[in-house]
Parts: C-alpha cells; sequence; structure tokens
C-alpha cells in the first residue's frame, strides 16, 4: 500500500534538511518529497502535523540471542523491540551461541532475519574462530554471505598481532573492526566503577585505567596498519580524550557510545541494583560530563543501544553472579530527547545525525536518508509525548532495564520499513 506522510516536520542530517513537508512512497521507495502533496486513491494517509518525520534510525551494537538463548530474545522479538523503539536497522553482536564465526552462521542470521524479522538485520562476524582470540576467521568468505563488519564484542583481543592481522585484513575492504576496549588483567574480578560507590558497597571495582589502556593500544595499531577501526561502548572521560587526539591525527577511527553511559552513573547500583550492572560499568559523573562533551564536539559518531537482553533468573541473583547488560532498543530515543536534545546538549539534527547517517556510513549501508528514490524506511516521533518508562509494556522477552519509572519525552507513533508500517503506537 503507497503510504503518504502529511505536514511532518522532516529532520535529516544526510540532505541538512529540516523543515515541514509531505512524504509519499509507493513500491517502498520515497518517491516525492514536498510540501501540499495531494492524496491519491488506494493511498494510506498519515497525519504527522507536530510529528517528527526521521530517517530510520540505526542500530549498530546490539545482542539478539540467535541462535543460543530463544527464551532471552529471537530475532522475531528482538526485531520487533526494535521497531517499537523506531530503528529501522539493526547490527547484531556475533557472540552468540555457537558464535556467528562462519559464512554459514553469517548466512543463517539474513535467512532467519528474513523470514521473521520486522526491520533490516545485518549480522556482524566474530574476528576470531570461537571468539578465542587467537586465530582469525574466514572475513572475505563472510562478507560474501553479508557481514557488514566484525568484533568479539564481549570479550577484548588481547593478542596485538592477531588484531594487527584483523586489522590488515579487513583494511581491503574497507570495513571496520569494532574493538571492546577491556584490559582483563586490572578488570578481573570487577564488579561496577572502581570509585566512591563500590569502596561504600564493598563490591570489586573495575577501574577506568581497564578501557583506556586498550582504546590506547588500538588507536595505536590503527594508527601503524592504517585500517578503521571502531570502539565501541565508550564510557570513560580519558577514552573520549584518546579518542580526540586520534581523529584530530587524522586516524581512520569512530566510536559509539550509548543512552546509559550518559544517563546513569554508578550511583544506579545502589541497593546492588543488578539492572544498572554493564560492560563496561556505569561511570562517574566527571565521565558523564566528558561523553556529553564528545558527543557535543563530534569526538563520539554514533549512539548505540548494547541491547543485551538476559532472562529473569540471569539478574534476580546476587550482583556477583549477575549477568551484565541492559535491553535498549525500546528506552534509547526517548532518554536522547530527554537527556541531548531537551537539555541542549544536542541539536534535533545533530542527535538524530548519530543515530541514522553516521552508523550507516560506518556500517557502508545505503540506509540513513530521506531523499527521493531512497528504501522508505522512515521513524515518526511524537517528541511531547511525556511518560515513566515501564518495562512490563516492553515487547522485547526480556525487561532488564534500570529506567523503569523514570520520566521520560518522545514516542515513536510509527516505524516504516521498506514502506511497510511494522510499528504503529498512533
Amino acid at each position: 500500500m503507497d503510504i503518504l506522510i502529511k505536514a511532518g516536520r522532516i529532520i535529516d542530517p544526510a540532505s541538512n534538511f529540516d523543515g515541514v513537508s509531505d512524504i509519499l512512497i509507493q513500491d517502498g521507495k520515497i518517491v516525492s518529497i514536498k510540501p501540499l502533496l495531494k492524496p491519491r486513491s488506494k493511498v494510506k494517509v498519515i497525519r504527522a502535523k507536530d510529528f517528527w518525520v526521521l530517517p530510520g534510525l540505526i542500530d549498530m551494537h546490539c545482542h539478539l540471542r540467535d541462535p543460543g538463548d530463544p527464551e532471552e530474545e529471537t530475532i522475531a522479538s528482538g526485531s520487533l523491540s526494535a521497531a517499537k523503539g523506531g530503528f529501522t536497522s539493526i547490527a547484531c553482536m556475533a557472540n552468540t551461541v555457537p558464535p556467528i564465526d562462519t559464512p554459514a552462521m553469517v548466512k543463517y542470521v539474513k535467512e532467519k532475519a528474513k523470514a521473521e524479522a520486522k526491520v533490516n538485520v545485518y549480522p556482524i562476524g566474530a574476528v576470531t574462530k570461537g571468539l578465542e582470540g587467537k586465530s582469525l576467521t574466514e572475513m572475505g568468505r563472510m562478507i560474501e554471505e553479508g557481514a557488514v563488519a566484525f568484533s568479539d564484542d564481549g570479550r577484548t583481543i588481547l593478542n596485538s598481532n592477531v588484531l594487527r592481522h584483523a586489522l590488515e585484513y579487513v583494511r581491503q575492504f574497507h570495513l571496520p573492526i569494532i574493538s571492546h576496549c577491556e584490559d582483563t588483567g586490572l578488570s578481573s574480578g570487577g564488579l561496577m566503577n572502581e570509585g566512591y560507590f563500590s569502596t561504600i558497597w564493598g563490591l570489586k571495582g573495575i577501574p577506568a585505567l581497564a578501557e583506556e589502556i586498550m582504546v590506547q593500544r588500538d588507536i595505536m595499531l590503527a594508527r601503524e596498519y592504517k585500517a578503521p577501526l571502531h570502539i565501541a561502548h565508550v564510557s570513560t572521560a580519558r577514552s573520549v580524550r584518546l579518542i580526540r587526539a586520534a581523529k584530530e591525527e587524522g586516524l581512520k577511527i569512530t566510536c559509539e557510545t550509548c543512552p546509559h553511559y550518559f544517563s546513569l552513573t554508578d550511583e544506579a547500583v545502589d541497593k546492588y541494583n543488578t539492572n544498572a550492572k554493564v560492560s563496561p560499568p556505569l561511570r562517574s559523573q566527571k565521565d558523564i560530563k566528558a561523553i556529553l562533551k564528545g558527543l557535543k564536539d563530534g569526538t563520539i559518531d554514533v549512539i548505540a543501544t548494547d541491547h543485551a537482553p538476559h532472562r529473569l533468573e540471569k539478574k534476580n541473583v546476587e550482583f556477583a553472579s549477575a549477568s551484565c547488560g541492559m535491553v535498549g532498543f525500546e528506552t534509547a530515543l526517548p532518554l536522547v530527547i530527554t537527556e541531548l536534545i531537551t537539555k541542549k546538549v544536542l541539536s534535533r539534527k545533530e542527535a538524530v545525525k548519530k543515530l541514522t547517517i553516521n552508523p550507516a556510513r560506518i556500517l557502508g549501508l545505503h540506509k540513513g536518508s530521506l531523499r527521493e528514490g531512497a528504501d522508505a524506511d522512515i521513524t515518526i516521533v511524537d517528541p511531547k509525548a511525556q511518560y515513566n518508562i515501564d518495562v512490563n509494556q516492553f515487547v522485547s522477552k526480556s525487561k532488564n532495564s534500570p529506567f523503569n519509572g523514570r520520566p521520560v519525552s518522545g514516542r515513536v507513533a510509527y516505524t516504516i520499513v521498506g514502506g511497510r508500517i511494522v510499528f504503529t503506537n498512533a
């Protein structure tokens, strides 16, 4: 069915457009963007006055637990959760069970997504076989099957020579290695950020240095071997400074942070709240200040969710035994609107850029823009909607979020993928 979106405020950083107009969708493509388009017969009209009309949001870092644990998430449930959050394209990490470390596993994810997913799903392949950090996977063949990047996320490639060869290899394909930066010697046994709160609550801390040492190492390797490197879930002030300096030097470095790293401090672990246990851990107010500055000045390119669903029994245990991670698809956009746009940390266009065209460019996707001829992947948002986050309303199979009850602004009204409405809350 053709769709006409009427009188919405189009915010498209890729074309530097921010203004009221109409969009006509036919056969899954955007065919016209003009004011005062007239509806034809057999056209569904979406009246978007006072709504934002955005390029479909892109999450370049999530976990779908497929294969591995269908009780936590599946491609079907995870993609529906993504659609409810306004994401039209998601890239899933390789640390499944078994991992996405062969061409056959990449093909499995692509085919399963084609059959079940509500949104576009792009597999991220493992850098090393079995995520063991020892020998490289068949990256070239995995790219042929649809891998858009490579990462051993959840684990650091501790052997610098292995990472060197990975960087040298992917350089020819212009795809990034996505690095999980953690010196496991320093973080071993740690449960939360090392600082005041870890001391008073008697929990072993993880120093910021555990992240920063590996950020520095990976930047040095990327410099030496002239390869694209993307640093995942940046959480500390010094990491931001190191990446800023690398960019000023002209290196092919990009990075992301997640909403919880600009919305929560380590104080959220109060009363041993396992839903606030993540990797890397929530940091200090000083780190949040640096993350906000990095977002504002462009050092941080992308806002990703790191959507990490866990069954209740993995979180409803003693803090030391709880799994790390939180779900993020359904809270990301309202947190960006509430914490960044409303508080004037970022303009609407700057914020949307980090959720659309920037991740698209890093992963080499022909997505993230509203232009005639483009795929009709569109997110329509009611920016004035105000409510409290309620995990019981999540469509993800898992509810592990520390944001339950938090007041926010901004709710997705429609998510359109390839010209099909896959979610509506209007």
